[in-house]
């Protein structure tokens, strides 16, 4: 099932047997079908067997991320109420020990919560989705389909666990299949580019793509084995998609989804892999586009979409037939390919006009010595908001901001165009590498 870097090896069978003993002591600590269990710990193999015993005893998994602080934790696990916390890898460890393997299983059906997953709050605080068995069934079916994962196939699997990606499309993907992983405790591109020739899927975030490039020794050879490179929780640069296949010979896979509704649609495993566009809708999957024009809201609905947020039933987050409102702003290319332009908090209304930050953003990564940009709207007394670039220069490049503003115009028109370029060492990221423009706003914002 598992190996890592340093050895340690559990098969499909140990991972039964241990998950089994798990669940014994969950039962023992009192936990009972659709309790919570909180943990709070690095990723590890005793995360996943974690995962696996909430299933089989039905337990509601809350994996919290280990960088929280003690007061975003005591408040998490306020909102939860969990009847355990695994905050010390010793007392899980101690836990696996104590129990037996002969726990029944509890009987579950499609609608039972199996996870608790907060989102990660880049505005307000946290919220907790509600992730259903069946959300996670209906995923896991789909896109290990889709992406044709077999017991052959092996994951290098340098995600973090409590996450959708890397705790349930990843390791779901390779549980669904039989498929193996490489299991390794975080993202590092040296520690990634020796493994790779070992695997043969490999999942990123956009941010690990970045790094690999950077890695002298990545090159075809190394790639040789791995058929499929899949990248996701953030929108993937063109460029980086281009230099990563010129590099490799490899198109990376963009597919598109969130913490509330898993994936909802994926470039093709085999046909065009579309750069700047995450693919088509899954099967089973309904995605329209909220609005008359040809950019609207995105809203899906499926049964991958969850029931709603932890103790907040009053939200309206859902439309009156039941399409869940993501929040992206969005396009359908004319043969069906769904283009993320944006959310709709960042959208930036210029003098009564609409700017797509993704627009602005494509036209100032093709400039030369570009690395990466976001745009932000901030306030203005005249125009209601001005368009603001923040930017980042390659290595070794220097950037001048009022000659990115003229290069910008050749593709924007006038209202488009940045009005100020600020030019930084780094973007501010989340855990999963999605830029906080709500702290880019903060940050520019007039004072």
């Amino acid at each position: 099932m598992l190996e890592t870097p340093e050895g340690e090896e559990l098969t499909y069978g140990e991972a039964r047997r241990s998950s089994g003993r798990l669940a014994d002591s969950l039962a023992r600590l009192g936990v009972t079908r659709g309790d919570r269990v909180a943990v709070h710990l690095p990723k590890s193999p005793l995360v996943i067997l974690l995962y696996l015993a909430c299933v089989r005893a039905g337990a509601v998994l809350v994996p919290l991320n280990p960088a929280y602080t003690d007061a975003e934790v005591d408040h998490l696990l306020g909102d939860a109420d969990p009847k355990v916390v695994f905050a010390d890898q010793d007392t899980l460890a101690d836990a696996l020990a104590r129990g037996r393997e002969d726990e029944p299983e509890a009987i579950l059906g499609p609608s039972d919560l199996a996870a608790i997953l907060y989102t990660s709050g880049t505005t307000g605080r946290p919220k907790g989705a509600m992730l259903t068995h069946g959300n996670l069934a209906s995923n896991a079916a789909t896109l290990s389909r889709l992406w044709a994962f077999g017991p052959e196939d092996v994951l290098v699997h340098a995600l973090p666990v409590f996450h959708m990606h890397g705790l349930f499309v990843a390791t779901n993907c390779v549980l669904a299949s039989g498929a193996r992983m490489l299991f390794l405790p975080k993202f590092d591109a040296g520690q990634v580019c020796e493994a790779l020739p070992s695997g043969t899927v490999f999942m990123g975030v956009p941010t690990y793509y970045t790094r690999l490039l950077d890695v002298v020794s990545l090159d075809q050879s190394r790639v040789g084995h791995v058929r499929l490179f899949i990248s996701g929780s953030a929108p993937l640069p063109p460029g980086v998609f281009d230099r990563f296949r010129e590099r490799t010979g490899h198109a990376i896979l963009e597919r598109y989804g969130m913490t509330e509704t898993s994936m909802i649609s994926s470039n093709p495993l085999v046909g065009e892999r579309r750069p700047g566009a995450v693919g088509r809708p899954l099967p089973g999957v309904e995605v329209r586009l909220a609005g008359d024009g040809d950019v609207g809201e995105i809203e899906v609905r499926g049964p991958n979409v969850f029931p709603g947020y932890w103790r907040q039933g009053e939200r309206s987050d859902f439309s009156p037939d039941g399409f869940f409102r993501t929040g992206d702003l969005g396009r359908f290319d004319a043969d069906g390919y769904l283009r993320i332009v944006g959310r709709t908090k960042d959208l930036v209304i210029s003098g009564g006009l609409n700017v797509y930050p993704v627009e602005v953003e494509a036209a100032l990564d093709a400039v030369d010595g570009v690395a990466e940009s976001a745009v932000i709207g901030v306030p203005d007394s005249d125009l209601g908001e001005i368009v603001v670039a923040v930017v980042v220069a390659d290595p070794g490049a220097t950037l001048d901001p009022d000659a990115l503003r003229q290069a910008t115009r050749t593709h924007l028109a006038g209202f488009k165009v940045p009005r100020r370029v600020e030019v930084v060492d780094a973007l501010p990221r989340n855990a999963m590498g999605k830029v906080e423009k709500a702290a880019l706003r903060a940050r520019y914002a007039p004072h």
